[in-house]
């Protein structure tokens, strides 16, 4: 009988080098009240933020994940030519056809690897980490280069008071590869279809472009076509969020294997900063273990949102690389993914 080969599988993986891009453009809340109804006070009481960054001049989704790849490879110190897939977690590339990954490969100097988009909304980051670890346990590849990278300005109403405080722009990368000691646990993973519609675009393709074609020749004025908005029902998220991650947390940590006590950093998705401080608490984290709150000066990022908020805590020595952290992301879908994870080295070349 004919054998069949079988890849061989490594059982220990971790993030060995970070890398992000922030955009140079810094919007303060009172920028975005000069559009939308509401002040600075209001904006921070309720999300904890205070700027974000939007993409401006010649920054796009793809110079900022490529950016953000690159600053990821130089940080890691490995040969580009080892790196067997790149992974693209993104909500907002501007095209189905062609995806961003092969063309972002190509900026980075490493075309004709497998490259793919991973699309999960603020959940991204952590399904293309799971994955990416998987690949290498299973053989499929020694090296995968994860970015998530999102310009959700592209997509906003700024009238909108339920995104257009909320959302910002940016890029984080990790290289994931094979280690001594395992460095990222099994991923804890789901969704909530029959909520998705609680975080949506508010038209679809189809629709949009037959509405520009009825509205053809007719005066913008009087009939504007519009834009495609993402829309979001923030009490419906939050109470999806009350009842779901808690419980995401805690399957994490008993998957990982860890202990709760053993923790040394908490880096949730900066999707509201109440929001988390409420999950550290619920988790019955110890007050002294640090925080991620880049949110403060980043807002929600999707799918980029856990690398940056990594990478800052590294940069400034928030935290430090070997110490255990507990990742959640969560949005979109609605998805969430959440895992304990060996921190890697601080860049040698920071975002900021």
């Amino acid at each position: 009988m004919v054998s069949i080969a079988v890849n061989k599988s490594r059982e220990n993986v971790a993030m060995l080098g970070i890398g992000a891009y922030r955009p140079q453009r810094i919007v303060s809340n009172d920028e975005v009240c000069e559009v939308l109804d509401s002040t600075d006070q209001w904006i921070y009481e309720r999300t904890g933020i205070r700027n974000r960054r939007w993409i401006s001049g010649d920054e796009t989704l793809r110079s900022i994940a490529a950016a953000a790849g690159e600053r990821a490879l130089v940080n890691t110190g490995i040969d580009r030519s080892k790196i067997g897939a790149l992974i693209l977690c993104t909500s907002s590339w501007l095209k189905l056809t062609p995806h961003g990954a092969p063309t972002v490969a190509a900026d980075l100097g490493i075309n004709g690897i497998p490259a793919f988009d991973l699309t999960s909304g603020c959940g991204g980051f952590g399904y293309g980490l799971g994955v990416a670890a998987d690949l290498i346990r299973a053989g499929s590849a020694d090296y995968v280069l994860v970015i998530g990278a999102e310009t959700m300005t592209v997509g906003l109403d700024p009238t909108d008071r339920g995104t257009a405080m909320i959302f910002g722009d940016g890029a984080g990368a990790v290289v994931v590869g094979p280690s001594e000691e395992n460095g990222i646990s099994p991923t804890v993973w789901g969704s909530d279809g029959e909520n998705a519609e609680a975080i949506a675009q508010d038209v679809d393709f189809l629709e949009f472009m037959n509405k520009a074609q009825a509205l053809q020749g007719t005066d913008p004025e009087v009939e504007p076509i519009g834009r495609m908005s993402l829309r979001m029902e923030g009490p419906r998220v939050f109470r999806w969020a009350a009842v779901t991650l808690p419980r995401a947390l805690s399957d994490a940590l008993e998957a990982s294997g860890v202990a709760k006590e053993d923790i040394e950093v908490f880096i949730p998705h900066q999707a509201n900063a109440r929001i988390n401080d409420l999950m550290k608490k619920n988790l019955g984290l110890a007050d002294e273990i640090p925080m991620a709150n880049d949110i403060e000066n980043t807002g929600n990022t999707s799918a980029a949102s856990i690398p940056l908020a990594m990478e800052e805590m590294l940069v400034t020595g928030k935290a430090k690389g070997g110490q255990l952290a507990l990742l959640l992301g969560f949005g979109a879908g609605l998805s969430y993914a959440g895992q304990v994870v060996t921190l890697p080295p601080a860049p040698a070349e920071a975002s900021f």
